[in-house]
């Protein structure tokens, strides 16, 4: 059973999984309170599924890129709850989220794209499913010359349309918004747990410096 959650935007998120089945899933809009709502979502969610932690054979948390806020709250919760339960705790990345919700067995190459602060794109390659290169921040307008696809990939997500006509390959595009968070980040960390290997700790995944005013505030603690 895998318990997984998401923050990264203007959402709360949780899903369950036990094997290859969503036993139950929420998604809440929010703009803010994620860090006040996300521990009440998942008790509720729990006891209405007749769970307790001690069910729990890992934690599932999206990694971002999102709101910063956002994404220290899923991961911090992440590491606190897998250490006390003994438990791995398994990051997934939007960008990962973004493919097994719209082309989970696509096997060509891909950019993956999910929209980023100003007008710019987040984009990353992916090739036979896995990921080939670093994020990164782009122009959706004006791709950078090192950006390029083999003829007959597909680029996947935001602005799709203008990135693939930027291009010099002949890449297909697919437009997409991610809308679903919390079950295809479940059924992605069960995927991973199923490896049977180790995973880092989860850190967000900021491809970019983060737009955030100094803060009055202690800031919110991620476990080592």
């Amino acid at each position: 059973m895998i318990l997984a959650f998401d923050t990264s935007g203007p959402h709360c998120a949780a899903a369950l999984i036990r094997g290859d089945r969503i036993l139950a899933h929420r998604h809440e809009p929010m703009k803010k309170g994620q860090a006040e709502a996300l521990m009440p979502l998942i008790a509720k969610m729990m006891e209405t599924e007749r769970l307790t932690p001690a069910d729990l054979a890992a934690i599932g948390v999206g990694t971002g890129p999102g709101n910063f806020t956002g994404l220290r709250i899923a991961v911090s919760a992440a590491r606190g709850m897998a250490l006390a339960l003994g438990v791995p705790a398994i990051g997934v990345s939007s960008f990962e989220l973004m493919r097994a919700a719209y082309s989970p067995k696509a096997r060509t190459s891909q950019l993956v794209s999910l929209p980023g602060p100003r007008g710019t794109a987040y984009v990353q390659p992916f090739r036979g499913g896995a990921a080939v290169g670093p994020p990164r921040q782009i122009d959706p307008a004006n791709p950078p010359a090192d950006l390029d696809l083999p003829d007959g990939g597909e680029v996947l997500g935001h602005e799709a349309a203008a990135i693939a006509h930027g291009l010099a390959s002949e890449a297909h595009p697919r437009p997409a918004v991610l809308l679903d968070y919390a079950r295809p980040l479940a059924r992605i960390a069960m995927a991973k747990l199923s490896t049977g290997q180790r995973f880092p700790r989860p850190a967000p995944l900021y491809v970019r410096a983060a737009d955030a005013a100094p803060s009055r505030l202690a800031a919110p603690v991620i476990l080592a």
